[in-house]
């Protein structure tokens, strides 16, 4: 049953992705907000549809009041499998992530991400391509009313891992000097890293109390271990 399960969950989802990046391509040539970011929010929309009624799970969101509707902030989430990439879209319109370089290299779908603007980084190096990156993140959060969305795990985790966060999110704390909302989820669970099997279950975004700005970087990365694994 459950292999059965997976089979269709994966075939809407990945022919639903392919199909939504062909219909698309003429919005490669149109305005990103008006068009792209729409489609994104969308796909969105989608994977919460397929979770819901193929995969028997609901998906709870925990907190969203405590995200600020007056002032910026940035979103610092667990990564642990590609729900999320799309939920964020559907949860806050016409955000921006930071990504890993490699996914620029995918075809078709890695023009649509350069076309939303998203903001890549060589992970785990120090590099010139990287340092300018953060100065590209300054830039457009400072200039636009686009919300920030990061994974500072870096990478999918699976939901009993816990490793040391990435550096790169404290710099990112210390220069935009805005709040941090935190978010703990339990997507691993259903939806298991680099897995065919997807599981029934309930999955739950929890977004915690904001951290503020001010802290240094050390306090910073604590704060939001204990925000994200507990």
């Amino acid at each position: 049953m459950n292999f059965l399960r997976s089979l269709v969950f994966n075939f809407f989802t990945y022919v639903g992705i392919a199909i939504a990046c062909i219909v698309s391509l003429p919005t490669l040539l149109l305005p990103r907000k008006k068009f792209l970011s729409k489609i994104s929010y969308f796909l969105g929309y989608y994977l919460i549809f397929l979770t819901k009624y193929i995969l028997e799970t609901q998906i709870e969101f925990v907190g969203m009041e405590k995200i600020p509707k007056d002032k910026k902030f940035f979103i610092a989430s667990a990564h642990q499998s590609m729900l999320e990439t799309f939920l964020y879209n559907f949860l806050v319109p016409d955000c921006t992530f930071v990504i890993k370089k490699e996914l620029l290299s995918i075809p078709l779908y890695g023009l649509y991400l350069k076309k939303l603007e998203y903001i890549s980084i060589d992970r785990g190096k120090t590099t010139k391509d990287n340092v300018s990156s953060f100065g590209q993140i300054f830039d457009r959060i400072q200039e636009s009313n686009r919300t920030l969305i990061i994974f500072p795990q870096g990478t999918r985790v699976h939901p009993e891992e816990q490793p040391m966060l990435k550096k790169g999110a404290s710099r990112i704390y210390q220069g935009l000097n805005i709040s941090c909302i935190p978010v703990k989820l339990n997507t691993g669970s259903v939806w298991p890293r680099n897995s065919f099997y997807k599981y029934p279950g309930k999955i739950i975004f929890e977004f915690k109390d904001s951290i503020e700005p001010g802290l240094d970087s050390a306090t910073f990365t604590k704060e939001l271990e204990r925000k994200i694994y507990n």
